[in-house]
């Protein structure tokens, strides 16, 4: 008997739900030998907004969460990766890995969990200080996530440097809205069903599928986006363009180039820190 193929469109992840985009645009998705695999969400200005609003609304709860909540969240996150490595593997294939790419792949982004988690309860031990001061206080310097932070994953590492860039933002209590890759956005999808079991209150991790040439300008000047963070090479407009909008409320831009995300230099508790501001606030003394 013949059998009419369904092809799966997969959503978004906006506010701990999976809505499809508002406009109800979809684009195609090819697997390696170039036939139809899937149909991915054509994200809009107004998914970003939606995405945006649901990351606000989720920052007061995380950011006061403890440390040490913070990184077992983390933790259980890398737990679900390893339970689900088999639909990885399918989605990392489908798009051209080979086996052994796809479990090296896998290892890594779980690995980078894991690493991120054990920063959650240390970074503010080790970047924050007591500062000596002439009179009769105590000063000291704390860190404080800087709020909702914008995210473009990059194209060539749809597993790995999605999760490194996500774990970093958010083990410091950060909450983030994040552009998915463009060309392979399976990936972040099978990602998002993962943060989605694993103890991530709605709203901290939004991610949305599309084209990077029109979400990128929406999410750099939306003005309740206190951070923007890239690491791959932007073509020259598009940079000039970021670079003019986040100067419209002193939107804080991270440049990270990164060429190989297996390398060591690809995790860091400075990732970390980048999406932290230092207050600093003084105690009497002696009276």
């Amino acid at each position: 008997m013949s059998h009419l193929e369904v092809l799966k469109t997969y959503k978004m992840y906006i506010g701990g739900q999976f809505p499809r985009t508002e406009s109800g645009r979809f684009y195609k998705i090819f697997d390696k030998e170039g036939d139809l695999l899937a149909n991915a969400c054509l994200g809009s200005r107004k998914d970003v907004r939606e995405a945006v609003k649901s990351a606000r609304g989720a920052f007061g709860g995380w950011s006061k969460r403890s440390a040490y909540n913070r990184g077992q969240i983390l933790y259980r996150i890398a737990e679900m990766m390893e339970s689900r490595r088999s639909e990885f593997e399918k989605e990392l294939g489908n798009i051209g890995f080979t086996k052994k790419k796809a479990e090296a792949e896998i290892n890594a982004s779980i690995d980078r969990l894991v690493y991120y988690a054990g920063w959650t309860d240390k970074y503010q031990q080790v970047f924050g200080s007591v500062n000596p001061v002439a009179s009769a206080h105590f000063n000291f310097s704390l860190l404080e996530p800087t709020g909702v932070v914008g995210l473009i994953a990059p194209e060539e590492s749809p597993l790995l440097g999605l999760s490194s860039i996500v774990a970093a933002a958010i083990a410091g209590g950060n909450t983030c809205v994040v552009l998915a890759s463009e060309q392979f956005p399976l990936p972040s999808i099978v990602f998002a069903e993962v943060l989605n079991t694993s103890d991530v209150p709605g709203g901290v991790v939004n991610i949305i599928t599309g084209k990077r040439e029109e979400l990128v300008e929406h999410l750099a000047g939306h003005m309740d986006v206190n951070a923007l963070s890239y690491t791959d090479k932007l073509p020259t407009e598009m940079v000039t363009k970021i670079d003019e909008l986040a100067t419209e409320n002193i939107k804080r831009i991270h440049k990270n180039q990164i060429e190989d995300w297996y390398d060591e230099d690809a995790e860091s508790p400075y990732f970390l820190t980048q999406f932290q501001e230092t207050k600093t606030t003084w105690h009497p003394v002696g009276f």
